[in-house]
């Protein structure tokens, strides 16, 4: 299985290609979880505007998502976005830094502009965490972002630890039982391998909601959707590197499964297919030849076919 990149790899290979050449542009495109971008030069060549849309903006820049892209994109970030969009990035392409490992960083900066601003629940629950430790509070505030219909994350700290938990939409019957199986793997492998004790506690449960959240009003109860609750402990986040690294692959993990869902699927389907090729060879094979017998006269002639 492989891991999924955090950055967006169209705009990472765009803004490469426009430095080295810069031209006029005027795109748009889909990440994942219906996140919208738009790449254009309204004013010049050397100019590129950056605009995402969000379902979840309101939510997150409720949790700090604006001063986390202030932080990270500095002046870049625009006081009024463009039309139908959150947020607008201005980037001059003629202020990139011209030492080539200086210049992959910043462009990779802009490429993880979807994972910035989805990283707000999550800083704020790690430095929540640290704050409850220090002062011996209970737990803090449940983060809800809804990220995508009828789907969202909850995060909430607590003095020892931070609780994310993922609802997950299974709308065919078969990703319901290949998400069943992947969940529970999560779940089983922590418990037989000693090597990944480090590794978060995995809880997964199907229809009834973890207890962290079973007050929240509006939850589903249906057969099709799954609950998976990771519990993170402050070695997860010991250090600035650490949690980014952390909340770069626990933004993704709901992407992940289902395209690794989606993958098993494929790779079965053609497994089948190769196994009905081969059947065939098989009967094929198998057809009886027809058989050729003399015919003789009653005076022992042989008959011949003209």
């Amino acid at each position: 299985m492989i891991l999924l990149e955090s950055q967006n790899s169209i705009i990472q290979t765009t803004l490469a290609e426009k430095i080295a050449k810069p031209s006029s542009l005027d795109v748009q495109f889909v990440d994942f979880d219906g996140v919208r971008f738009h790449l254009s030069t309204p004013e010049r060549k050397t100019s590129l505007l950056l605009s995402m849309h969000i379902r979840c903006w309101d939510e997150l820049v409720k949790y700090g998502a604006l001063e986390i892209l202030k932080r990270e994109y500095g002046s870049m970030l625009t006081a009024q976005p463009e039309h139908e969009y959150n947020v607008s990035l201005v980037i001059d392409l003629e202020q990139v830094p011209p030492d080539a490992e200086t210049r992959e960083a910043f462009i990779l900066s802009i490429a993880l502009l979807k994972r910035n601003a989805l990283a707000a629940p999550f800083e704020l629950g790690f430095k929540t965490q640290k704050e409850l430790e220090a002062s011996g509070g209970s737990q803090g505030e449940l983060m809800q972002v809804h990220y995508r219909d009828e789907e969202a994350i909850y995060v909430q700290a607590a003095p020892d630890r931070v609780t994310i938990i993922f609802s997950t939409i299974f709308k065919d019957e078969t990703d319901r039982i290949f998400g069943k199986v992947f969940l529970q793997e999560f779940v089983d492998t922590r418990r037989r391998l000693p090597n990944v004790q480090d590794a978060p506690q995995v809880l997964y449960t199907n229809r009834d909601p973890p207890l962290e959240i079973r007050h929240v009003p509006g939850l589903r109860n249906t057969d099709d959707i799954g609950y998976l609750t990771f519990v993170l402990f402050p070695r997860h986040f010991a250090n600035a590197s650490i949690a980014s690294n952390t909340i770069s692959h626990i933004q993704l993990f709901r992407d992940y499964l289902h395209y690794h869902i989606k993958c098993s699927k494929a790779y079965m389907h053609s497994r089948m297919r190769h196994r009905v090729a081969e059947f065939q060879k098989v009967l094929n094979r198998a057809k009886t030849e027809v058989a050729t017998t003399e015919r003789k006269t009653v005076t022992g002639r042989t008959l011949v076919t003209r």
